[in-house]
C-alpha cells in the first residue's frame, strides 16, 4: 500500500482546459477597457466556441458566457462612443 494520494483521493475534480474561454475572457476584457473595435467581437467568437467545448465537457461553462456578454458590452460601447464622437466633433 502506497502513501502516493492522487487527485481523486483529495476530492479534486480534473476537467479538461477550456483555452477559448480563456482567450475571450482576455479580449472581452480588453475590449471593454481599450475599445472593442477588434477584440469585442473576438471574445463572443472565442465565447461561442468556448460555450461548445463546455457542452461537450470541457470546463469553465460561466466563462464562456460572460466572454460572450462583455463582447456585447464592448460592441455597444464602441458605437455609442463613435456616435457621440461624430455628434460633438462633426
Amino acid at each position: 500500500m502506497s502513501n502516493v494520494r492522487t487527485q481523486n483521493d483529495l476530492g479534486i475534480q480534473s476537467t479538461q482546459s477550456n483555452g477559448m474561454a480563456v482567450a475571450g475572457l482576455v479580449c472581452g476584457i480588453l475590449g471593454v477597457i481599450f475599445g472593442g473595435y477588434l477584440l469585442a467581437p473576438l471574445a463572443i467568437i472565442f465565447g461561442c466556441v468556448g460555450l461548445k467545448r463546455a457542452n461537450r465537457g470541457a470546463g469553465r461553462r460561466g466563462m464562456a458566457k460572460t466572454d460572450i456578454g462583455l463582447g456585447i458590452v464592448g460592441i455597444v460601447s464602441t458605437i455609442i462612443f463613435v456616435s457621440l464622437r461624430i455628434y460633438y466633433l462633426g
